[in-house]
């Protein structure tokens, strides 16, 4: 026991020693959470577009839009009377390979010009369970959501969609 002793005195020494280049860091992973973070900006590179649809009846009606291919989906209620449709698109930049947190409403309220009403709700991305910026700092992702008429009134709908991005 008291060759003990001597040794682990000897081994704290040397773990409180400082060495010669003190002020770098001891490991690779030590040198990435020391650097300064990038403040994450996102940029929307194109909204929702569900193109043209009509109400079969006097009933509300629904359409989705996939995030993957923008394929629209029309429910009970809906007619897919055409035309263009896509998935919405967005860029966030920030800390390169750091991973991130991307959050979209629950709902959003869309509105006409005449004041008739929609609304978006379950919105989807085609991010993985883990999203992550890459070695630029990039990530690009795509976002479809389901469209609901309220009223069973149409118009020409516009809203705003919040997107929250945090790093982890």
């Amino acid at each position: 026991m008291t060759r003990l002793g001597p040794v682990l005195a000897a081994s704290l020494a040397l773990l409180s020693a400082s060495p010669a280049g003190a002020d770098e860091p001891l490991c690779e992973l030590c040198a990435m959470t020391a650097r300064p973070e990038r403040p994450l900006e996102i940029e929307v590179e194109s909204g929702l577009q569900f193109s043209r649809l009509a109400l079969s009846g006097r009933a509300d009606g629904a359409a989705e839009l996939d995030p993957q291919t923008g394929a629209k989906r029309v429910g009970a209620g809906m007619i897919d009377l055409g035309g263009l449709s896509f998935q919405g698109r967005a860029r966030v930049t920030g800390t390169p390979l750091r991973p991130v947190r991307i959050e979209l409403p629950s709902r959003v309220q869309l509105r006409s010009p005449d004041g008739a009403e929609a609304e978006l709700t379950g919105f989807v991305t085609d991010l993985p369970a883990v999203a992550m910026l890459d070695a630029n700092g990039q990530l690009e992702f795509a976002f479809g959501a389901r469209l609901s008429s309220r009223g069973a009134r149409s118009g020409n709908f516009r809203g705003r969609i919040p997107i929250r991005v945090d790093y982890f």
